[in-house]
């Protein structure tokens, strides 16, 4: 149930997507293609470059923001609901190598090839009714301006950045 994201990229990383449940990046599915939140994430630039620094020279780990209690009404809702994840974060982690033009999805299924805008742009299905992607899992691709709402892309395994 791991996703790698490597390839072009300075750090390769390891996804748990059974965990982003307690992720306060996650979205609700049916809130994810509304217009205000399928608008790019603006990073800031100094943010990036901090944590970045953060990282190398005090060795620390990155934390997702996460909410120390889940409370008892939002566990019944988590267990309800289907859920994204946006994977922009993800990709800034890894830091995408200069010389990167595609982006290769290994799914059960084989590969799809896409664009790295693409990608930037795109949500990870992780959860559907409360529960992990197990039969067509770990992760489900969809471009944030729905345009493969209804056929996202399945099964993905890895992400290879070329």
């Amino acid at each position: 149930m791991i996703v790698e994201i490597e390839g072009k990229v300075k750090y390769p990383i390891t996804l748990d997507p059974t965990v982003w449940i307690f992720d306060d990046r996650k979205i609700e599915l049916e809130q994810a293609f509304k217009p205000d939140l399928s608008q790019e994430n603006t990073a800031d630039e100094l943010e990036i470059a901090s944590t970045r620094f953060d990282r190398e020279v005090y060795q620390e780990k990155v934390k997702p923001p996460v909410h120390r209690t889940v409370a008892k009404h939002n566990r019944k809702d988590l267990l309800k609901k289907s859920y994204v994840m946006p994977i922009l974060d993800f990709l800034n982690t890894a830091e995408i190598e200069s010389d990167a033009t595609r982006v290769e999805l290994v799914t059960k299924n084989g590969k799809e090839s896409i664009s790295i805008d693409q990608l930037k742009n795109s949500f990870l299905l992780f959860s559907n009714e409360g529960k992990p992607l197990t039969e067509d899992g770990p992760i489900h691709l969809y471009f944030k301006d729905g345009s493969n709402q209804k056929y996202p892309i399945k099964g993905i395994t890895r992400i290879i950045l070329t």
